[in-house]
């Protein structure tokens, strides 16, 4: 019997993209598939367009918010409804390819190991390529991971059998990281599909795009959900940002 993959994703005035991002998933070469949405209080057509596909294809469910609470809320909610033996992520403006999840399971089950992720390309807002490839070490530990983000979120898959349900911390940003960080803590490790298995929209207003802002977030990281003392956050903090510089110099790749 085929394993059952959850995917969680969270949605909030996405309106522009969100079909482009259901059909990524419709186009799965993998089809034992649940795709549940949970809507963070959305003023746009965003609904509407789901409930559209919803009529078509019953392997998607959708949710609600009353209120606009962040992603994480939005996220547990979709873990908690999950049935699946596997769960993904897929945020509201990014796409899979259509092999994305068979690859990646028969590279779970290939190489014994209950999480995994893979490389990936950047888009633009107008899903133009951005010519980059983000790729990564072929193995990564908790302490590799602890001082960078090497896991694109929109790609990583985890094993519900070995980790159970794992809850996305409430603090309010970067929660995707502290999640993989969670889970390779167990698991000792995480290895990646090495080659893209997705495309990642770079926005103008992403977290991504202001780095003020992302200094700031990874320190808190540190300070604020490990409890490090300031020096020892900013120290890390500065460690992380120098791996960050040799990720961007070694693994982002230039495409044609």
């Amino acid at each position: 019997m085929n394993p059952l993959v959850s995917i969680i994703t969270p949605t909030f005035n996405s309106a522009k993209y969100i079909a482009e991002t259901i059909t990524s998933v419709q186009q799965q070469s993998y089809s034992f598939w649940e795709m549940i949405i949970v809507d963070d209080g959305s003023t746009d057509k965003t609904e509407s367009i789901i409930l559209s596909f919803l009529k078509e294809d019953k392997r998607i469910q959708f949710y609600k918010l009353d209120k606009n609470s962040g992603p994480a809320t939005a996220r547990n909610v979709g873990i908690q409804k999950a049935k699946g033996n596997y769960i993904a992520f897929l945020d509201s403006d990014d796409k899979w390819k259509s092999e994305k999840l068979e690859k990646q399971l028969a590279f779970m089950l290939e190489h014994k190991v209950p999480v995994t992720f893979s490389f990936y390309n950047e888009i633009d807002e107008e899903g133009k390529s951005l010519r980059r490839y983000i790729t990564s070490p072929l193995e990564i530990s908790y302490l590799k991971l602890f001082f960078c983000n090497w896991v694109g979120n929109l790609t990583g898959i985890y094993s519900v059998d070995f980790f159970g349900k794992v809850p996305i911390s409430n603090i309010k940003k970067r929660q995707d990281w502290v999640l993989w960080l969670t889970l390779v803590k167990k698991s000792k490790v995480i290895k990646p599909v090495p080659e893209s298995l997705a495309f990642y929209r770079v926005r103008n207003n992403s977290i991504s795009s202001n780095k003020l802002k992302l200094v700031k977030d990874n320190f808190n990281i540190y300070y604020k959900y490990f409890n490090y003392n300031a020096v020892l956050s900013f120290f890390f903090m500065i460690l992380f940002f120098l791996n960050h510089a040799i990720k961007k110099l070694i693994f982002v790749k230039k495409t044609a």
